[in-house]
């Protein structure tokens, strides 16, 4: 009984700072943390409407928030250009695209419906690459006003539903989950396709660089303009159509390289509306 008793009080001494001789247990585990819950992905940042509720117009990023600039591409093809592409006329870039894989250029691509429908597997590669976001170029890319570079025109009443035809279109090739941004074709827009654009409830991009690229046979000439115009919060408007700008690639090896050099982080045009709202 003296070695029993003996025993039980060294076990007490032992336990004393844990918990109370005479406990029968310790006190209780606290409750396990609940898991975190899933987090919705947020919705790309758009800007609000523009005066009476007109689509609003983006043109660069903010010119105080670092050196961030966007390159952008658009991958143009009308409505009635498919005789030529079945002829041989390419209208992809594949090269470019792979380029700017290569030096990891993150860019905003511009895209027709009738583009994606003729590169399918294209726009599907394009548009489930984290590197890039597609955005709509409309479906025809005729133009929204008259007097547009020579391309025939939508109606007024038609010009809704010619954006909406060129989501469709991203739909039904794969793109997953193409950008609410919209670009007219040769950038020409007025109020009534403003105003003809706001149930589309999309923002419409435009630039503050011209590369100059379309039809250009020199790629240093391109790369002079693009570097000579670039500012912090710029949007480059180049072009991912070979037979009408078969210099792109070769300027964005020279572009690329000397921005970064001069501290430019390249980003998507996602970034740059969000930083202009104040989410950046």
């Amino acid at each position: 009984m003296i070695t029993l008793s003996r025993r039980v009080i060294a076990a007490c001494a032992l336990a004393a700072a844990l918990t109370a001789c005479g406990s029968s247990a310790g006190p209780a585990a606290p409750p396990p943390a609940p898991a975190p819950s899933p987090t919705a992905p947020s919705a790309p940042p758009t800007l609000a409407a523009g005066p009476a509720g007109l689509t609003p117009v983006f043109e660069h990023g903010p010119r105080d928030a670092g050196k961030t600039v966007a390159l952008t591409f658009d991958a143009d093809m009308t409505a009635d250009q498919g005789p030529r592409a079945a002829a041989g006329e390419r209208f992809d870039h594949p090269r470019l695209i792979g380029t700017l894989r290569e030096l990891k250029v993150p860019a905003t691509v511009f895209m027709t419906g009738r583009w994606a429908e003729e590169y399918p597997d294209q726009a599907r590669s394009i548009g489930r690459d984290p590197l890039f976001e597609v955005a709509n170029h409309s479906y025809s890319h005729y133009a929204f006003t008259g007097d547009c570079y020579g391309l025939p025109t939508v109606p007024e009443e038609r010009m809704r539903a010619d954006v909406e035809r060129a989501y469709q279109a991203f739909r039904m090739v794969g793109v997953p989950a193409p950008m609410p941004y919209f670009r007219f074709p040769g950038g020409c827009h007025d109020r009534r396709a403003l105003k003809a654009l706001t149930p589309a409830g999309v923002t419409a991009v435009q630039w503050d660089v011209v590369g100059g690229d379309a039809f250009a046979t020199d790629p240093d000439a391109v790369a002079r303009q693009v570097l000579d115009g670039v500012r912090p919060g710029s949007v480059v408007v180049l072009h991912c159509t070979r037979s009408a700008a078969p210099t792109t690639e070769e300027a964005v090896r020279k572009v690329v390289p000397e921005l970064r050099r001069q501290g430019y982080r390249f980003v998507k045009v996602s970034e740059l509306i969000g930083a202009a709202n104040g989410r950046g």
